[in-house]
Parts: structure tokens; sequence; C-alpha cells
């Protein structure tokens, strides 16, 4: 089959063939002693042919199409695990992957919105992808490199201590709202236009006959 190769008993390699679900063949044939498994270049959106990779250690899923849904059966051995440039912008999956890899080493998010890398989003900063990995790495504090970098125990120490609070959310869009037309003016109807500017002068009707007023009666006609 073009594509696929097995470099070793152990190494697995599928890739780019365009399938949306792992073959059920590749399970049957190799997930009772396969450890390493690359699927990248697919368009898989489900890695639910997983559940017969039992011994699994590692795993690539580059260059796919898995998103917000992503689910993955429980591999007590996976320790590598990369999903670079796929669709996943949620990162509540952090949560999932803590459940069901909990020897993970290794994650890669890299060309992924969960990951606000400079190198996809033009309006992200080094500041943001810091405060990513506080966040990853509270939620996965086993973590010993994070895309391309090793965790430092400085940062790991940061993200016990902030990482919950460093979660990098994309600000709602005010645009709807300095578009929408106000339902009142303050200004009087004569002066609304800003290409005629006017002053508005009128008599006040208001009398005050309140106590406060009545210091002016010991006022005498020559002191006026």
């Amino acid at each position: 089959l073009a594509g696929f190769m097995m470099r070793s008993n152990t190494s697995i390699s599928y890739i780019g063939h365009d399938c949306k679900d792992i073959p059920d063949f590749l399970g049957a044939s190799f997930g009772d002693f396969a450890r390493r498994l690359d699927l990248s270049f697919n368009q898989l959106r489900s890695l639910a042919g997983l559940k017969t990779f039992t011994e699994l250690e590692e795993l690539v899923v580059d260059n796919n199409l898995l998103g917000n849904d992503l689910r993955l059966p429980r591999l007590p051995n996976l320790h590598t695990l990369t999903l670079n440039k796929n669709k996943i912008s949620f990162q509540a999956l952090l949560e999932h992957l803590a459940d069901v890899t909990p020897s993970l080493e290794y994650l890669s998010l890299l060309g992924n919105e969960a990951c606000p890398n400079q190198l996809v989003s033009l309006d992200k900063d080094e500041d943001d992808y810091q405060r990513y990995r506080y966040f990853v790495l509270h939620k996965l504090p086993q973590l010993k490199f994070l895309d391309t970098r090793k965790v430092t125990r400085k940062e790991a120490i940061e993200a016990q201590a902030r990482g919950a609070f460093m979660k990098v959310v994309k600000p709602k869009s005010d645009a709807g709202f300095e578009n929408r037309p106000l339902p009142y003016t303050p200004l009087p109807r004569g002066s609304r236009d800003a290409s005629n500017h006017k002053g508005v002068f009128t008599k006040c009707r208001y009398i005050y006959y309140g106590k406060q007023s009545e210091g002016n009666r010991f006022i005498q006609n020559d002191q006026l």
C-alpha cells in the first residue's frame, strides 16, 4: 500500500491516505504489539480506531482534521503525542488527556488555534504563548517537553502556582456594540448635526423658594 510502512516490528506508519477514520485492518494486524504509530497527513476526524492499540507509546497524528471533540481510548503507556496542525481550539482537551494518558511526557500542539504561536497567529506574542504553556503545564504537570521546548523547573513551579489563571481567552468583538445606534441623545434636536454646531439658549423658569434663600431678606438696597 502506498504510504504504508512498517519500519520495525513495533513502529507503524500509515501516512497520506486521506482516510477519515483509522482503518480496521491496522488495529487487527498491528494493535497488539505496535509501540509507535504515525498517522500524519490524512483526513482523520476521529481516533476511535486506537482502542485496539493497547501497547502504544508514541502517537503522531500531525496534519489531520481532529477537532475539539477529539477523544482517545485509555493509553496507559503513551508518553509522546503530537497533534500539530489540526483543528483544535478548545483547551478542555487537556483534562481528557490527563485522564486517559497518565504517562504522557511529550505533547505538541503547534499549528492549532489552541496554541497561540506567532507562526500561525500573527496577533499573538511571546507573552500569550508563555501563558498557554503555564496553563497546559498546570493541567498536565508530568510533561517534560511541550511543543519544541523543554519544560524548565521554573516553569513547572510557576504553572502550579498560577497556571489555572493563565488560560488564553479570545475577547469577544465589540464591533456590533460600536455600530449600534443609541436609543436616545442627550442633546436637543437642533444641535445633533455634527456639521452645524449650535448653542442652545432659553430662559430658566425655575424659581427657588427654599429656606436657603431666606438670607436675601436681610440685604438692603444700598448694599446691592
